[in-house]
């Protein structure tokens, strides 16, 4: 009974909510806030209460005039290291409560002194308070694709929004241009001034770098539409031991370990299946031996389960292989993912016989065992 009163609740605060929708774009100047505006101008001219809760036009002749004329609600200013800036005035919003805010820059850092460190958590916000937000970001921006992104470009984009934020989103939309066309645009002046416009061609907007993110663009619209989808026909059952469920196993030392963490999250989010990440305590990493610098990088790790949706388990125990087994048991683990295993000779005597019992419990419990590189 708890828990179909649990589920009726959460379908009663589901409904009180506000609609989520998510521009998402290749690249910068691809046409997200212009298509955005367009939209809002056309629900404006439809009788809906639409208004501007924050919009960053970085100067674009075509953005600024598609802008002109909606309704804005001020930005709030906040001195900020000796100069004053300004945000989106979230309580202004909330109190004002239009049908639709329009919000941009989903992935922005708001500034000490904010309420919220990031601009997706006052959408959420606004969410929960039955406001419908229109939103826009960019394919780089997303945190399970970070990996993909810095082998396109080179470059680690520090701004990131959880996927758990469009997990939320009710409609994701992608906002497409070929190459060529992008190109022109940037040579017409209509994305960067005139002085930026060739570091922008010999960087970022190099023609293999936008077709690249143009395909992930593609594809992440497409995965989530599909899930959307999905989610509807058949819903899926929350904690129910037939559910799928993925672990994956955390450690403090490694220097890929956030990629492995992606990557299991992406797994996850494509099968529907519940995330959970290990991290098995050695004696030699209790918190009187670990080093400092190994536990910022454990308590990164850890903080990066948590913003993809995955739950943590720490147990201590000096024997790792046994703990992983009996944690799946536990847990009724469909898919174990691991990073590559150390193959040092050492570790492979004294280790050899745990990981081949693993491997015999895997087996009998009929779970599947995947090796990230």
């Amino acid at each position: 009974m708890e828990d179909n009163s649990q589920y009726f609740l959460d379908l009663i605060k589901r409904s009180r909510r506000g609609r989520f929708k998510v521009y998402i774009g290749m690249i910068a100047g691809v046409g997200k806030t212009y298509r955005m505006l367009q939209d809002a101008r056309t629900m404006l001219q439809g009788g809906t209460d639409v208004q501007i809760g924050y919009v960053e036009t970085h100067g674009r002749p075509d953005t600024i005039k598609v802008l002109k004329g909606l309704p804005v609600i001020p930005r709030k200013k906040i001195f900020y290291k000796g100069k004053e800036v300004e945000e989106m005035d979230l309580d202004a919003i909330l109190q004002i409560h239009p049908e639709i805010v329009i919000v941009d820059e989903l992935a922005h850092s708001n500034v000490e002194g904010c309420r919220n460190a990031k601009r997706w958590q006052d959408v959420m916000e606004l969410l929960d308070a039955g406001i419908n937000v229109l939103s826009a970001v960019n394919i780089q921006h997303i945190e399970s694709l970070n990996d993909e992104v810095r082998n396109i470009v080179g470059i680690n984009v520090k701004e990131r929004i959880p996927d758990l934020v469009l997990q939320e989103a009710d409609e994701v939309v992608n906002i497409d241009l070929t190459a060529e066309e992008l190109v022109d645009r940037l040579k017409a002046g209509k994305i960067y001034a005139k002085e930026k416009i060739q570091t922008a061609l010999d960087n970022f907007f190099k023609t293999d770098n936008i077709l690249q993110l143009r395909e992930l663009a593609l594809k992440e619209v497409a995965f989530r539409v599909s899930k959307k989808v999905a989610s509807e026909v058949n819903p899926i059952v929350k904690n129910g031991k037939g559910q799928s469920r993925l672990l994956v196993c955390v450690s403090s030392n490694s220097e890929t370990q956030q990629r492995i963490i992606r990557k299991a999250a992406r797994l996850a989010d494509f099968h529907n299946a519940e995330f959970v990440a290990l991290y098995v305590q050695t004696p030699k990493e209790n918190n009187d031996r670990i080093q400092l610098n190994t536990q910022r990088h454990l308590m990164s790790h850890l903080e990066l389960v948590v913003q993809l949706g995955g739950r943590i388990r720490k147990v201590v125990s000096d024997n790792i292989a046994q703990t992983i087994a009996i944690i799946c048991r536990e847990e009724y683990i469909t898919t174990l993912c691991m990073g590559q295993p150390s193959l040092t000779l050492p570790r492979l005597l004294t280790r050899a016989k745990d990981y081949r019992n693993l491997l015999l419990e895997l087996k009998a419990m009929s779970i599947d065992l995947v090796i990230f590189a």
